[in-house]
C-alpha cells in the first residue's frame, strides 16, 4: 500500500467502498497525515486560529475541498477560534483511504494559525 501520494488521489464513492481499514492500515496512513490523530475510528486535527475570521476562512476552504472530493468532515468551531475537524466514513462505520486523502488535502490548505 503506497500512502505517500495522498494529496494527489481522489476520494472514491463511499457506497460499496468495502471494509474499513484495519488499525494497522490506519496507522500506516496516519504517518502520511502529520498533525492528525486517531481515536474511536475517527481521525481528527485541532487548529487554534488567529481569530474568528481566520477560523471561518479555513472552514470555507475545507468545505470547498470536501465538496470536490464528495467526502465531508465534521467541523467544530468553539471558543471563537478553536477548530476541530473530524473524518470517518459513515458508510463503513470506520476509516477508509478517503479519510486520509481528505486529511492530506486539508493539511495543504493555508491556515492563519495563532502565533
Amino acid at each position: 500500500m503506497k500512502t505517500g501520494d495522498l494529496p494527489q488521489r481522489k476520494c472514491l464513492p463511499c457506497e460499496g467502498i468495502g471494509q474499513p481499514l484495519t488499525e494497522e492500515q490506519a496507522k500506516d496512513y496516519l504517518r502520511n497525515t502529520p498533525k492528525w490523530q486517531i481515536k474511536d475510528n475517527v481521525i481528527y486535527r485541532e487548529f487554534v486560529m488567529k481569530d474568528f475570521l481566520a477560523a471561518v476562512s479555513l472552514v470555507n476552504k475545507v468545505a470547498r475541498v470536501a465538496e470536490e472530493e464528495n467526502h465531508h468532515p465534521d467541523i467544530h468551531l468553539t471558543g471563537y477560534r478553536k477548530l476541530r475537524i473530524e473524518l470517518s466514513t459513515h458508510a463503513v462505520k470506520g476509516l477508509t483511504e478517503n479519510d486520509f486523502i481528505l486529511a492530506a488535502k486539508i493539511n495543504e490548505l493555508p491556515a492563519d494559525l495563532k502565533s
